[in-house]
Parts: C-alpha cells; sequence; structure tokens
C-alpha cells in the first residue's frame, strides 16, 4: 500500500523533496562517494556517479511501488543538496535513515530532517510502528535521534553488517518513536 507521503516537505532551514535522477551529480559528490560520510550507511560508498545513477533509478521505482520514499535535504537558503533522508514501509511499519555531506555535520540538520519527516507519517493511517537503529560507535546519531524525539528500545548484539566497516556483525541501537 502507497503512503499518502508528499514529494515535498518543509522545515525552518530545509526543503526534502523526493530524490530525482538528475540529482545523481550533487549526491555523488556531497556524500556518496565520501567514505566518511557513508561509515554507517547499509549501501556501498559510490565509486562512480553511476553507482548513483542506479541507486535513484531504484529509488524513483521504490516510490512508486509504496516501499521506500527517499527525499533530498536543501538548504533553502542556497537549494543546495546537503544529505538525505529515507523511509522503508512494510505492513505499517517505517522504518528510517539519513546521510549528511560531512560539511553539514553538527548544525542540526540531521535533527531538522527527521522531526520533519516523522511529522509527516506518524499520523499516517495504518502506521503502527516508527524505528531506526545505529551502531552503537555513532554517538552523533544516537543524540539526534534523541533530540528528533525518539528512545532507545535494545541494544542488539551483533545486529548489522555495516558494508564500509569490513563487514563483521555490529553491535546497534534501536530506537523508536514512543
Amino acid at each position: 500500500m502507497r503512503l499518502a507521503i508528499p514529494e515535498r516537505l518543509e522545515s525552518e532551514r530545509l526543503w526534502l523533496t523526493r530524490l530525482r535522477y538528475e540529482d545523481a551529480e550533487e549526491i555523488f559528490y556531497a556524500y556518496a562517494s565520501k567514505p566518511e560520510a557513508t561509515r554507517y550507511v547499509s549501501w556501498p560508498t559510490h565509486e562512480s556517479i553511476e553507482d548513483t545513477r542506479s541507486f535513484l533509478a531504484y529509488a524513483g521505482a521504490a516510490w512508486e511501488r509504496g516501499s521506500d520514499y527517499s527525499f533530498s535535504l536543501r538548504l533553502k537558503s542556497t537549494n543546495r543538496l546537503i544529505g538525505s533522508i529515507g523511509l522503508i514501509h512494510e505492513e505499517g511499519k517505517i522504518q528510517f535513515g539519513y546521510i549528511l555531506s560531512p560539511q553539514q555535520w553538527g548544525m542540526g540538520y540531521a535533527t531538522e530532517a527527521c522531526r520533519t519527516v516523522l511529522a509527516a507519517v506518524r499520523t499516517l493511517p495504518g502506521i503502527y510502528r516508527i524505528s531506526t537503529f545505529v551502531d552503537v560507535e555513532n554517538m552523533a546519531s544516537v543524540r539526534v535521534l534523541q533530540k528528533a524525539g525518539l528512545v532507545q528500545e535494545a541494544r542488539l548484539e551483533k545486529w548489522f553488517r555495516f558494508v564500509n566497516q569490513g563487514g563483521q556483525p555490529k553491535d546497534c541501537l534501536l530506537f523508536k518513536i514512543p
């Protein structure tokens, strides 16, 4: 079932807009090709713009299917693409994740994006759970999630293999909307 999620959301400093194929170059250079940015994500660091284009083709089809919803994060002041946030929807459950250009870390953009997306989806009909998980070592994201209103639900031992960290199972923290 497709969710009634708008293709454009707005926060105080950001435009959150459905990812477009035309965003490939900006995404590649802003964060997708940067190992420091992709350390804690589920997909491999992009080695070429073609990797980014392949992802964007997938993201567009997934939006149409109603399984994944991915948004670019753009500064309102400059329209510069600084990151993205994505939702995976499965039978009333939403899991989400985000990534930012390292140049934008520590400025509150991730918290702002999370709050904006969560406000848009938490009251949708049929949604009963919203959650995410982070590597226990990713304390910056732990703080983002706490500031965005999520609470830690569990510590999960050897829960996920982050492809950009050698593929060894890592302990993760599970967060949810209370």
